[in-house]
């Protein structure tokens, strides 16, 4: 009974800690690449609506951007606020951010996915908010632009007024359901070969439990 009991705690603790990951608290469709794209540093600041149904908490944000070639992008400044370029702040900060390079466009620009979770963390109720970014900095000094793909959001541009709006999503970290901090990395999906792994050592640990009892 003793070893029954075991065996049901450690496969929920598997199941609990593999069951922790970030989930998208908002998509606004899938990046371009093709179409345009709009300046976010040298002063230029683009600001992009979104909405959260319920209570969520924002913990990493992914864009999609069009660099030089070769250039890679290294921090940006962010907020999120209730109306475009400003009303009230519920956070803002500068983040560093992991740059991943996808492919090359028909204008010679890189078209890389730029993402950060380790600082940023903000606490949203239901509503509509705005996120906006601005001073990106790039490894080279180059103009940076985050891509254009006409997605359901609301877009402005600071100096143009309104644009169509850009490709970004942001996440939040669960763990059954519960909040589990702001470093829970980028969503994942498990692949089989994990699954198949998981399965094959719960077995295994089922039967070693058996042999010794036995």
């Amino acid at each position: 009974m003793r070893t029954r009991t075991f065996l049901t705690i450690v496969v929920c603790s598997i199941l609990l800690a593999a069951s922790c990951a970030a989930q998208f608290l908002y998509q606004n469709g899938n990046p371009n690449g093709t179409v345009d794209a709009w300046t976010i540093n040298f002063g230029y600041v683009v600001s992009d609506s979104f909405t959260v149904s319920g209570y969520g908490t924002a913990t990493g944000f992914d864009i999609w951007v069009w660099e030089f070639p070769g250039d890679r992008t290294l921090t940006m400044d962010w907020s999120i606020t209730s109306q475009e370029f400003g009303g009230t702040t519920y956070g803002m900060g500068t983040v560093t951010v992991t740059d991943a390079f996808l492919s090359v466009n028909q204008y010679g620009y890189d078209i890389d996915k730029l993402s950060a979770y380790n600082e940023f963390y903000v606490n949203l109720s239901s509503g509509t908010y705005w996120l906006n970014l601005q001073n990106a900095t790039t490894l080279q000094g180059n103009p940076l632009y985050w891509d254009e793909n006409s997605g359901p959001s609301q877009a402005s541009e600071s100096a143009l007024g309104t644009i169509p709006s850009e490709a970004f999503d942001l996440t939040t970290c669960y763990c059954c359901g519960e909040h589990n901090g702001p470093d829970c990395g980028p969503p994942q999906t498990p692949e089989p070969g994990t699954v198949l792994l998981l399965g094959s050592g719960l077995v295994g640990l089922a039967g070693a439990l058996r042999r010794k009892v036995l």
